[in-house]
């Protein structure tokens, strides 16, 4: 048994040290300290992944668009007797030589030959223009490209391929007004909607696209040139005038002044209650987060291919006003009683201006662009003033300029097919009458042969 004097010892006896394992202030802060960098980096490779993924998805959808865009070029090419090209390919360049310029193809070989210097001289590419490139064949759809003052790209096309392209664009006109009732009734649900979402005052914005015909404009031409469309105006554009009624004052493109009454009372409202957001664009929208976003042309172009479920865009809605609105001119106007080419023009270009001046377009850009060429043709042939006969009101007439349109297109393309029939039927027949030809003289050479 132990005495008491160990016992005592023993448990005076200091403890032995213990490793101290708790960590110090300085540590905790180091470990969280790594621990927040190991994070941010696993944060960053998956944003990263996430960012190559979308990247990717973007290039992929980007290319399949291209090369969508490339089909339909071939096709329009080949349907115009033309050989799809780009500037990418060897061609003929342009160099400056005293007060004129002068030509090199690709070999750096100066060009002399008469009928390709003609060719070029035709194109009419401006002095101005840098980076001049030039089609080596005159049967290339694009003729030219070069770079104006601004640094932008500018083309030049073959006539044919204008042509068919222009008939295509045309074509599109009628399946626009057919699917216009599908978008009015898109437009009428989104305009009911509270307060401001993106689909309501995007539904706006077409409400006034249809009203007006103006361009819907975009943010870098606002910047820089100061030109406005529906999608860039400021709050200072729209006026409010009695009677529910607005007037729209702006500068467009190219420096011309607009100035467009809205006469659609609750279009009007609606576009008030946009004037009453904070910030100075009229057109805004709240985001999921409540912040407002101005409104851009590429949303409101999605809108009408969404709306109207095809590729439809506001330069299409501006094509089938400017046809609408030349056709029911040309309708209530008599042929003039001495229907000499001279009379007819003149009333063919007072239509032109009207329209060009309602659509902010110079009438050369008016005709070629927006009013479909078979209108004139209707009215020269008096279709239109026997179409006009009872119709009354605005849907009346667009259901009967898509009726004249579908005809008059049907026509068009049975006269081409026939011609495309004949030029194809031709083409052995001058093969047979060749070989018809040789034959004799082959056998008088064999003839002489053997005597």
């Amino acid at each position: 048994m132990a005495c008491a004097r160990c016992v005592v010892m023993t448990l005076t006896r200091p403890s032995p040290a213990r490793p101290n394992n708790r960590r110090q202030p300085s540590d905790v802060c180091a470990m969280k300290a790594n621990r927040v960098l190991r994070n941010a980096a696993v944060a960053a490779s998956t944003a990263g992944k996430l960012a190559t993924v979308a990247t990717t998805a973007v290039a992929a959808t980007a290319a399949v668009t291209t090369a969508a865009a490339v089909a339909q070029a071939k096709a329009t090419a080949r349907a115009a007797g033309l050989v799809y090209v780009n500037d990418q390919q060897p061609g003929i360049s342009r160099r400056k030589a005293g007060k004129s310029f002068s030509y090199r193809d690709a070999d750096g070989q100066r060009v002399t030959d008469a009928g390709t210097l003609q060719r070029i001289r035709a194109l009419a590419i401006p002095p101005a223009y840098t980076e001049v490139w030039i089609c080596a064949k005159p049967n290339g759809h694009l003729q030219a490209t070069g770079r104006d003052a601004r640094r932008r790209k500018q083309y030049r096309y073959h006539a044919d391929w204008a042509q068919v392209r222009g008939e295509g664009k045309f074509e599109r006109v009628i399946a626009f007004g057919e699917a216009l009732p599908k978008l009015r009734r898109r437009l009428r649900r989104d305009l009911l909607l509270p307060g401001f979402p993106r689909e309501k005052v995007l539904a706006i914005v077409v409400a006034l696209l249809a009203d007006t015909l103006v361009r819907v404009g975009n943010a870098e031409y606002a910047r820089s040139n100061r030109s406005y469309g529906l999608t860039t105006l400021r709050n200072r554009h729209m006026e409010f005038l009695k009677g529910g009624r607005a007037r729209l004052k702006f500068r467009g493109k190219s420096g011309q002044e607009h100035e467009i009454e809205v006469d659609d009372k609750h279009l009007v409202k609606l576009i008030r209650e946009c004037q009453q957001l904070p910030g100075q664009s009229l057109f805004q929208y709240k985001d999921d987060d409540g912040q407002l976003q101005p409104v851009d042309s590429g949303e409101v172009n999605d809108y009408l291919r969404e709306a109207m479920g095809e590729d439809f865009t506001a330069k299409d809605f501006r094509t089938w006003g400017g046809t609408l609105a030349a056709l029911q001119r040309l309708a209530r106007l008599p042929l003039p009683e001495r229907s000499s080419e001279r009379a007819l023009k003149q009333v063919q270009n007072d239509v032109i201006r009207e329209v060009a001046d309602a659509l902010g377009n110079t009438p050369s850009v008016c005709r070629k662009a927006y009013i479909d060429p078979c209108v004139f043709e209707g009215w020269r042939a008096g279709e239109l003033q026997t179409l006009a006969t009872g119709v009354r009101g605005e849907r009346q007439w667009e259901a009967a300029t898509l009726r004249f349109l579908s005809a008059s297109r049907a026509k068009v393309r049975k006269v081409v097919k026939a011609a495309k029939s004949s030029a194809t039927s031709v083409k052995p027949a001058k093969r047979a009458s060749k070989r018809a030809i040789k034959r004799p003289t082959t056998a008088k050479v064999g003839a002489r042969k053997a005597a």
